[in-house]
Order: structure tokens, then C-alpha cells, then sequence
């Protein structure tokens, strides 16, 4: 045998790696060492260890055994150090240099035997599979999710340091209601807004773990959201409104569906976009500044869930034609389950009296003005959402004027 000479730790020494272990023994730290080694090892490789230790033939052909490695001998070199050469055999994993985490591209496809192993990581065979439905990069993760992710966690808030509660007063009974009616709208709207990524949240394949993290985020504003909409329900000599059959049907419709892209169509695209000009509508009329403050942070929150939807769902229709189709079916069910309701009757009445300020009939005439202005403005921006989606303007058209009449 040709002797290697004294080298470093993982050194490559005539086509084998080499390692110079001292006196470590095996039991003592060396298989350390030499397991990270044999791993980067093609079967057939060849490990050399310089070791003065005289334990280390006999343990190191006992492990090769068990491990189904090939132990070759040993040949003394200098000083009373001893040469061994191990042969990696056909099992086991072969490390491979990770990839850049931040600049690997997604697979197509996940295996879902790669369980909550992080991407990059090298997987042991016989693991079992895990029950990971969106295991395709179309269904799961638009390429811009990790840029939204980073943007959510930078614009967190604090719902009780961040909003100007002490700017609250009483308001007249008529506001009052008015305020509270709206307010508990929103946490309705907005609970269904938390359970929905919620049911999808664990089906995800961790090899798309930054949509996952996004969704994480989205569950974390509604919170938020809801928080802040209870809490000013209950101020200002305001109270939780009423909670329509018209609501409730359109929620659960949102909870019922079992597809993440049709779901993401629904709430976000057309549900929480439409909530972006509701929340832009209680901003301008709010009767205190922690109104005001409160519907416009959870608008620019609001604003990151949309965009993420829309680019969502323009992914999987590029790479999906046939989901266009899908995707308007499901509009169109929902309108017929809907029924033809119209917006719940305490809800109109509680925005015409939010943008009036009061109950004088001027202010309600202008109020009732604003208010049928909003829904017009409403259907304006969902048609531009859905065209940006990858809708025709027809389509978008034909959508918008099917979607519930509950705005979310």
C-alpha cells in the first residue's frame, strides 16, 4: 500500500479521502469523524485512517460488519501510527453538497417520503410517507410568496400599541350601532379568513415551506384583525351587531371548499380584495382616529393576502388552463347557494349611517350616495384583480357580477 502521509481532517489523498485521528478510539469520538467522511463516499470509495490508537483495527472491523462496509487492513507507517483502509459499501445515503436555499428553485413535484425534512437536506431511505396533498410547486407556491413572507413579518403590529384607543368616544346611538354593525361584520369575515388557510395549512409539502410560512403569517394578521374589530365593537358606547343567514351561508360556502387554488380564488382574489375598498371605505369615514387607524393597518395586511391570491391563482392558471373553467364553476355554484341575496339589510344601513355621521336626512341622502358608490367601486377593482389573475375582461366581467353579494 502506498502510505498517504500526515494530512487533515477529510483531506483527499490519491483518489480516497484521508483522516488523521491520533489516539481517538472509536467508542472515544473517532466514528465522528469517519461516519460524515464514508457518507460523502460513492459506494466503492475508499476511507484511509491514520490512527496510533491500537483499538481501532479491531472496532473498525466491526462496525464495517455491521454497516456493510468493507474493512481492507492495516499497514504500520511512522512513529507508531497505523494506516486503515475501509472500502464504502453499496448502503446508505450519499451525501451531496446542500444547495443555496435562498436561490434553489422548487421541485415540481415533492416526495412526500421526504416528510419535514428541510429542503436541501439529504434524506435517508425507508422513511415512511407522509399525507402531504399539495405536493406540486402549480398548486402551492407562486414564486413570489417568499418576498411576501418577508414583507409580513417586517409589517407586523401591535394591536394594543399600535391603534390610538384613547381617541374613542361616545358617539350618538345611531353611529354607535352603526360602528358595531360594521365592526362585527369585519370579525365575522375575518374569523372565516383564519380557519380557511387553516384547514390547508397541514397539507402542504415542506419542500414549499415558504407558502406554508406565508399562510402562517395571513393566520397571524387575522387574529390581529379580529382582535382590533371586537374590541372597537365594544367602545364608544358601540355593540356587536347582527350576524345575517346571508353571511352565513357565504362563509361556509368558503369553508366547504377542499381545492387551495379555488379556495385562494374565493377568499382572497375576490373575497379579502373586495374587502381592500370596504376597509378603505371605514378609513374615510371613521368616526375616531383609531378607526381610522385600525381599518388601515389591517388594509395594508389585507392588501399583502390579495396579492398573494392573485399571484396564486395566476400561476396555477398558466400552468393549468383547464382551471379557468374550474375556477368560474365555483363562482357560479356559490352565487346559486347563495340564492340571490342581496347585501344584508343591516349591514347597508350601517355604512349609509357610518358615511352620513349621524342621522340627519342630508347626511343620510349623502351617506346612501357614498355607500352604492362603494359597491360600483367594488365591482371596478375585482374585474382589474381578476384580469390580472389571467381572466379575459369578459370573463372578469361575468365573475364580479356573480360574486357574493356578501362581499367576502
Amino acid at each position: 500500500m502506498t502510505t498517504p502521509g500526515a494530512t487533515g481532517a477529510g483531506a483527499s489523498v490519491q483518489g480516497a479521502i484521508a483522516i488523521d485521528a491520533g489516539d481517538l478510539s472509536l467508542g472515544g469520538g473517532l466514528l465522528a469523524l469517519v461516519r460524515p467522511l464514508v457518507a460523502k463516499l460513492a459506494p466503492g470509495g475508499t476511507l484511509a485512517i491514520l490512527s496510533s490508537s491500537p483499538e481501532v483495527g479491531d472496532d473498525l472491523a466491526t462496525w464495517c460488519r455491521l454497516e456493510h462496509h468493507v474493512y481492507c487492513g492495516a499497514e504500520m507507517i511512522d512513529r507508531g501510527r497505523v494506516r486503515h483502509l475501509l472500502v464504502r459499501g453499496p448502503l446508505g445515503v450519499v451525501l451531496a453538497d446542500a444547495p443555496d436555499l435562498a436561490t434553489a428553485s422548487w421541485p415540481a413535484h415533492a416526495d412526500p417520503r421526504s416528510g419535514f425534512a428541510p429542503r436541501g437536506a439529504t434524506v435517508e431511505p425507508g422513511g415512511p410517507a407522509y399525507p402531504f396533498a399539495l405536493a406540486d410547486a402549480d398548486r402551492v407556491a407562486p414564486p413570489e410568496v417568499r418576498s411576501l413572507y418577508d414583507q409580513a413579518v417586517t409589517g407586523a403590529w401591535d394591536a394594543a400599541r399600535d391603534i390610538p384607543w384613547h381617541t374613542v368616544r361616545p358617539l350618538s346611538p345611531a353611529l354607535a350601532a352603526a360602528v358595531g354593525q360594521v365592526m362585527s361584520f369585519l370579525a365575522e369575515n375575518e374569523l372565516a379568513a383564519l380557519y380557511v388557510p387553516a384547514r390547508f395549512l397541514p397539507r402542504i409539502h415542506p419542500a414549499y415551506v415558504e407558502a406554508a410560512m406565508f399562510l402562517a403569517t395571513q393566520m397571524s394578521d387575522e387574529s390581529r384583525h379580529i382582535d382590533v374589530f371586537l374590541r372597537r365593537a365594544s367602545q364608544g358606547g358601540s355593540r356587536p351587531g347582527v350576524s345575517s343567514v346571508t353571511t352565513a351561508r357565504s362563509l361556509l360556502s368558503l369553508l366547504e371548499s377542499d381545492d387551495l387554488t379555488e379556495a385562494s380564488f374565493l377568499l382572497s382574489v375576490l373575497g379579502e380584495g373586495t374587502f381592500l375598498d370596504l376597509l378603505r371605505f371605514v378609513e374615510q369615514h371613521a368616526p375616531d382616529e383609531a378607526t381610522a387607524v385600525l381599518a388601515r393597518r389591517a388594509r395594508t395586511d389585507e392588501a399583502r393576502h390579495v396579492h398573494f391570491g392573485v399571484m396564486h391563482v395566476r400561476h396555477a392558471l398558466a400552468a393549468d388552463p383547464g382551471a379557468t373553467a374550474r375556477l368560474e364553476a365555483a363562482v357560479a355554484r356559490r352565487a346559486a347557494r347563495m340564492d340571490s341575496d342581496g347585501v344584508p339589510p343591516a349591514l347597508q344601513d350601517a355604512l349609509t349611517i357610518l358615511a352620513a355621521g349621524g342621522t340627519a336626512p342630508a347626511a343620510v341622502a349623502r351617506g346612501h350616495k357614498l355607500y352604492r358608490a362603494l359597491l360600483d367601486e367594488m365591482d371596478e377593482a375585482r374585474r382589474k384583480r381578476l384580469v390580472t389573475a389571467g381572466f379575459s375582461a369578459e370573463q372578469a366581467a361575468r365573475l364580479s357580477a356573480l360574486h357574493s353579494p356578501n362581499f367576502m
